[in-house]
């Protein structure tokens, strides 16, 4: 039970650290960005490489992630709280 509660953890921090990357701050100096990510000119945009695939996963956990991931932090503080 130790494991699991160690992975959970572990999961929601890095839910946390993709959930908060500031797109103007940090993906961008980096080309990550939605709005940044412009494939070479004239080329379309190419849905099946690790970068264009890396932008959408950020993406979406962002957008998707955030509503829940409140409701898990507050939990795990919660709980740490009266048992921990």
């Amino acid at each position: 039970m130790l494991f699991l509660g160690n992975l959970v953890y572990v999961l929601c921090l890095l839910t946390n650290a993709l959930a908060i990357l500031s797109d103007d701050r940090f993906l961008a100096r980096i080309g990550l960005s939605t709005s940044t990510f412009d494939p070479a000119f004239g080329a379309g945009a190419d849905a099946n490489s690790v970068k264009a695939k890396l932008v959408a996963l950020i993406a979406s956990v962002r957008m998707v992630m955030r509503p829940p991931l409140i409701i898990v932090n507050t939990l795990i503080i919660l709980y740490e709280l009266v048992l921990g």
